[in-house]
């Protein structure tokens, strides 16, 4: 399992654990919600006796004290007491300052007819009333407070992991930056010598001109390279290019370190001229590493076509293999530092090449269309 995989893996368990702690939190809070809303009930009962007592009794030298404390003591749960008639006989916490108002007070008890069963206190044989209530308001916070909680702290995870990820994608640049920079001092000194023994050896008469061309073509390309390495992390300017040009030249070279079982097709003119802001020696590599990426997933054997769509203000630019394709969900992971499908090899190439497109050009890379054993396309999207 790559590294990749087990990212996926540990993400997936860190999801699944805090569902099961949201469930559980969401859980334990209903049924303790569910155990307090029956102690209100028993409360608003006694409170209703208390009532039933207090309007029922007729020795007037009974101590009913203990009544009227029961009254006192319902302090949080909203109440409305109606008569036969459902006309408003009394009520308790509501809102104070709409007390006087008869269309809120009737509202409230609209409300409390959907959540309650009324409790009845028959007082006589003609006189009934009903006692409605609604959850108080600490029982309503109670209900409520899982979800703040939980939704608190989901979005401090995600400021977290967002802090978290922009600090490391600020190191890797850093570390892409280094070793880039570094690569390209370390290619130098050698090259150099390698330049000045080839001049030296252009001096001597019983030198192959032939093999020294070829050397000094391999030098050339040496010193591209370098020139890449060079650039990455650096301010890069772009300048109008000839598009049509550089995409020949880079499937030309292609074509001479390719096996002949390996066929490219163009679908673009190869003359003339479009000009698109670029640097050319790092859109060459983008390029140069789609189609490498072709190659070893043809296993050396197959086709790569290469079109071009000019559309006024973009151009996109295809590049169709016939190789083993990419499952759906490997269409962004194959960019990610690191990742490959190769027993030898990096999984550098597109992540280069994602970064020269998207932050030094200002465009897009992406898997247009992939199918196993069939073949993909890539697509560049460049603004013109």
């Amino acid at each position: 399992m790559n590294i990749y995989s087990r990212k996926q893996v540990w993400k997936l368990l860190l999801i699944v654990v805090a569902v099961l702690i949201g469930i559980s939190s969401l859980w334990v809070t209903n049924n303790l919600v569910k155990k307090l809303s029956l102690e209100e009930r028993k409360k608003i009962e006694l409170w209703a006796e208390a009532t039933k007592q207090l309007n029922r009794n007729e020795n007037l030298n009974q101590d009913i004290s203990f009544i009227f404390q029961v009254i006192r003591n319902n302090e949080t749960i909203p109440v409305i007491v109606t008569n036969n008639n459902d006309s408003i006989v009394n009520f308790r916490n509501l809102d104070s300052l709409r007390t006087d108002d008869t269309t809120y007070i009737r509202s409230r008890l609209n409300r409390m007819k959907i959540h309650c069963k009324p409790i009845e206190i028959i007082i006589s044989d003609k006189l009934t009333q009903y006692v409605y209530y609604e959850d108080s308001t600490i029982l309503i916070q109670l209900l409520y407070y899982p979800f703040i909680q939980l939704t608190v702290i989901f979005l401090f995870i995600l400021v977290a992991y967002f802090a978290f990820s922009s600090s490391r994608k600020a190191e890797q640049n850093q570390v892409w930056i280094g070793m880039a920079k570094e690569t390209a001092h370390q290619l130098g000194t050698p090259i150099s010598s390698l330049r000045a023994w080839t001049e030296l050896f252009s001096l001597k008469k019983d030198v192959d001109n032939e093999i020294l061309t070829e050397i000094l073509k391999d030098i050339k390309r040496l010193e591209i390279v370098t020139e890449r390495f060079s650039k990455i992390g650096s301010g890069t300017t772009l300048v109008p290019a000839n598009i049509l040009e550089i995409l020949n030249n880079v499937i030309n070279y292609m074509k001479t370190r390719t096996s002949s079982k390996v066929q490219f097709k163009i679908q673009f003119p190869q003359s003339g001229e479009l000009l698109v802001p670029l640097n050319s020696a790092l859109f060459e590599w983008v390029i140069e590493n789609i189609c490498k990426n072709a190659i070893d997933s043809m296993d050396g054997a197959g086709t790569i076509e290469v079109s071009l769509y000019d559309q006024m203000q973009v151009l996109f630019i295809d590049i169709k293999d016939t190789g083993r394709g990419i499952p759906k969900s490997k269409y962004k992971t194959i960019f990610q530092p690191g990742f490959t499908t190769k027993k030898r090899g990096w999984g550098l190439g597109l992540s280069l090449s994602k970064r020269i497109i998207e932050v030094y050009h200002n465009g897009k890379i992406f898997v247009k269309s992939s199918e196993m054993n069939v073949g993909t396309t890539f697509r560049i999207a460049l603004k013109k």
